[in-house]
């Protein structure tokens, strides 16, 4: 008895003959075309045409690189660094930082200008005179950056060494992008600084807001799903651990209905707080005292005096017999 052979599926669903020169879809591309400029031209959507360039995302990922690279030498991009050549190489780098960067800000408050119908005349001098105060900070940078690397050994028992932390922890990276862009926030700079903490949200899930205020020897252990607000403000030698909030309470608006968008909203955490995973702590007017301890999955929207532990109680587990 012959066999009977199984025709695949995809052949089963392909048509023999072949198609109709009236199913040409290609041909009628021109009529998406014409939709999507329609509703470029409507304005009831958002797009970017006949103005001033935006600063380039990838640009700004670029130039954390660089400064990434100029805060820890020798462990990113320039390998091969010895006594003789480091002044030759941070040199050049720092040259090519400065008119990478001076161009994105100028880009930056150009378009700042425009959306709010001004004429910008010094956007050139603003961007250099900004990339190059913004160099100035890079030694006191490197400092804070060296605090928060020994506050990640000292917290961490897992910690093999310092290059491990610099090389590996997510903690560390958003911290050092947060660093940068932070200083480019108090410089005013223009939509660059949440470029870069938020592409450090997206490969790290720690999300810092360039406008919070953070001292040194900072720890964000494990660090998934941190959220660090605006208006946080946070002292020295704090750790966080994965999952914890500083957020707003709630978002007041004006007459109008509008967002009240220059008031504090985030809470305080004095020096030496420690906050476990899970906890949220919101409001612009909680205040967390120094050296206290908030323990996991706490949600406190009040202050806490300082030397204080607060703790949930144990919940009541139920065992069960299979």
């Amino acid at each position: 008895m012959p066999k009977t052979v199984k025709v695949p599926l995809a052949a089963e669903q392909c048509p023999s003959k072949e198609p109709s020169q009236g199913t040409n879809y290609r041909s009628r591309l021109p009529e998406v075309v014409d939709q999507v400029v329609a509703t470029c031209d409507s304005r009831t959507c958002f797009e970017h045409v006949e103005a001033e360039p935006l600063p380039s995302r990838a640009e700004a990922i670029n130039i954390l690189e660089t400064c990434r690279d100029l805060l820890f030498p020798g462990y990113f991009g320039s390998q091969g660094i010895d006594r003789i050549n480091l002044k030759y190489r941070i040199g050049l780098e720092i040259s090519g930082l400065f008119d990478r960067l001076a161009e994105e800000i100028a880009n930056a408050i150009r378009h700042e200008c425009t959306r709010h119908g001004q004429v910008c005349q010094h956007c050139e001098e603003a961007g250099q005179e900004r990339a190059f105060r913004f160099l100035q900070r890079l030694p006191d940078l490197r400092a804070l950056l060296a605090s928060d690397v020994h506050a990640a050994y000292q917290g961490d028992p897992a910690a093999a060494g310092f290059d491990e932390i610099i090389f590996s922890y997510p903690g560390l990276h958003a911290i050092t992008v947060y660093r940068i862009a932070h200083e480019l926030y108090r410089l005013e700079v223009p939509i660059l600084p949440r470029i870069m903490t938020e592409h450090a949200h997206s490969i790290t899930g720690i999300d810092i807001h360039p406008g919070a205020q953070i001292g040194s020897s900072f720890f964000i252990d494990h660090g998934t799903g941190v959220v660090i607000g605006e208006t946080a403000i946070l002292g020295k030698g704090i750790k966080l651990y994965q999952g914890v909030t500083l957020g707003a309470l709630a978002f007041k608006r004006d007459e109008a209905g509008e967002l009240e968008r220059h008031t504090k909203r985030h809470p305080t955490l004095e020096d030496d707080v420690t906050v476990y995973a899970g906890s949220t702590i919101l409001g612009g007017d909680t205040v967390i005292g120094a050296r206290s301890v908030i323990g996991g999955n706490v949600w406190l929207i009040h202050s806490v005096p300082p030397d204080t532990k607060v703790v949930l109680n144990p919940p009541e587990l139920v065992y069960k017999r299979q």
